[in-house]
C-alpha cells in the first residue's frame, strides 16, 4: 500500500486493486489540490475544505455517509460523529471513515472535533494507520489529538489538518502548525517523506508518528 499527502485532510491511497481519495479540498481555501484520480472518494463532512470530490479524476464513487461500502478491494465503513463537543450544534456532523484493504486497516477521522466515547471506539476496532488531525480550533488540538491516539493505538500515526507551509490558506493563523503535536509525541526530529509505503507484515511493533510532505 502506497499513501501519499496532497495536503490538509487529502490523502491518495494506493492498494493493489483500487485508489481512494479522502477529503479533497477547493482550492479556494488558499491551497493548490494537485491532479489525481480515484476509484473512490470520502467526504467527512461538507465544508469546502473536506468536500471537492468533483475535483478528482475518474469518475470516482463519492462516499459521504455513514454505513459499509465495497469497491476496488477497499472494504469501508463509515461512524457518524461531530465537527464540535455540542453534538453538532456549532460546526454539523462528521463522518470518521475506516478503511481496509491489502490486510491493512486505516481510519480518517475527517474533523472530529471531542475526543470520541470508548464505544465508539470499541465499534471501531483495530487501526493499523490513524490519520489524525492536530491543529486544533477547527477540531481537535494535540493534546486531544493524542489522547485520541491513546484510544486507538494505531501502529502508525499521520498528522492531518494543521497550519500549512505551502500556499496562504484561509484561517489558516487558527491553526497550530503540526510542530507542537511532533514534539508531545517526542517525535520532533521526525523527516517528512514523500510518501509512505507499507506492507502487512511490516506493521506492529513500536507505534511511530509518520510525516508526509505536503
Amino acid at each position: 500500500m502506497e499513501i501519499k499527502y496532497l495536503g490538509h485532510s487529502s490523502f491518495l491511497i494506493k492498494s493493489k486493486e483500487g485508489k481512494l481519495v479522502t477529503d479533497p479540498f477547493n482550492p479556494s481555501i488558499g491551497l493548490r489540490f494537485p491532479k489525481v484520480e480515484a476509484d473512490i472518494v470520502t467526504v467527512s463532512h461538507n465544508h469546502i475544505d473536506h468536500n471537492a470530490a468533483t475535483l478528482v479524476g475518474a469518475n470516482p464513487i463519492v462516499i459521504d455517509m455513514p454505513g459499509e461500502f465495497e469497491k476496488n478491494g477497499f472494504r469501508i465503513t463509515g461512524f457518524p460523529s461531530f465537527h464540535d463537543k455540542k453534538k453538532g450544534a456549532e460546526r454539523g456532523e462528521n463522518i470518521l471513515y475506516k478503511m481496509e484493504s491489502d490486510g491493512i486497516s486505516l481510519l480518517h477521522i475527517g474533523d472530529i472535533g471531542y475526543v470520541p466515547q470508548d464505544d465508539l471506539v470499541d465499534q471501531i476496532g483495530k487501526v493499523d494507520i490513524l490519520f489524525v488531525p492536530v491543529g486544533g480550533t477547527f477540531t481537535v488540538d494535540a493534546a486531544e489529538a493524542i489522547e485520541i491516539v491513546k484510544k486507538i493505538e494505531p501502529s502508525i500515526v499521520i498528522p492531518m489538518h494543521f497550519r500549512s507551509k505551502k500556499g496562504k490558506m484561509k484561517n489558516s493563523e487558527d491553526l497550530a502548525p503540526v510542530g507542537e503535536f511532533l514534539k508531545k509525541m517526542g517525535a520532533e526530529s521526525t523527516a517528512a517523506l514523500p510518501k509512505l509505503v507499507v506492507k502487512k507484515d511490516e506493521l506492529g511493533g513500536e507505534m511511530k508518528v509518520v510525516m508526509l510532505e505536503e
